[in-house]
């Protein structure tokens, strides 16, 4: 079990790495508009962008199966480690296949799904931040589709978006490095993981 947290951990940096790839584009020339251009844009500019962001999709997709083994086993679990999946797929897809059924709206939904997801099983404590995560990813949301609608400010907002979905991955990583390990190869719940907390304290 302490290699699947190990795996998991892993996976979700190396992730989030990739995802945080647009970052470059403040080192670089990419003649991309950081207030006008939706942050996709990117991908077309270099293919650093494109191969950077699919390879963390990639990574997403490998980090759902590793989750299974530490989310409980129940449906707000399974669904938690699904929607992880399947926005790696997604993320792939698009990164690489720019030109597909695929779009910045799937993603921000399957990170909705994910978010809401995590206020069913998570602790209380870590399901207030699982709450804040949910708030701030479909607020977010709502600003791109606005801007999108606008016609300005959109490069602003989905780079701000992109900050929000990674925040949500920094917290998800910090909840999986301080959640007890399972005694005798065997998941803890999560009424179990909080006494045990609560034991190591006295």
């Amino acid at each position: 079990m302490r290699a699947a947290r190990v795996a998991l951990t892993v996976l979700l940096g190396l992730g989030l790495a990739g995802y945080s790839a647009w970052l470059l584009e403040f080192f670089m020339q990419t003649g991309v508009s950081l207030t006008e251009q939706p942050v996709w844009d990117l991908f077309y500019a270099q293919p650093v962008f494109s191969v950077a962001t699919g390879l963390g999709g990639l990574a997403f997709f490998f980090t759902g199966p590793a989750l299974m083994r530490l989310a409980p086993a129940r449906w707000s679990g399974r669904l938690t480690s699904v929607s992880v999946s399947a926005f790696g797929i997604m993320l792939m897809v698009y990164a690489w296949v720019p030109e597909t059924v695929v779009t910045p709206n799937l993603l921000s939904a399957a990170v909705a799904v994910g978010a809401l997801s995590l206020v069913f099983w998570w602790p209380p404590g870590w399901r207030a931040c699982a709450v804040g995560c949910l708030v701030a990813v479909l607020v977010a949301w709502a600003l791109v589709v606005v801007s999108t609608l606008a016609g300005h400010l959109e490069g602003v907002f989905t780079r701000v978006q992109l900050v929000v979905h990674a925040v949500q991955v920094v917290i998800g990583g910090a909840y999986v490095v301080q959640t007890p390990v399972p005694v005798s190869g065997r998941k803890l719940s999560v009424a179990g993981a909080m006494l045990r907390s609560t034991r190591h304290r006295k």
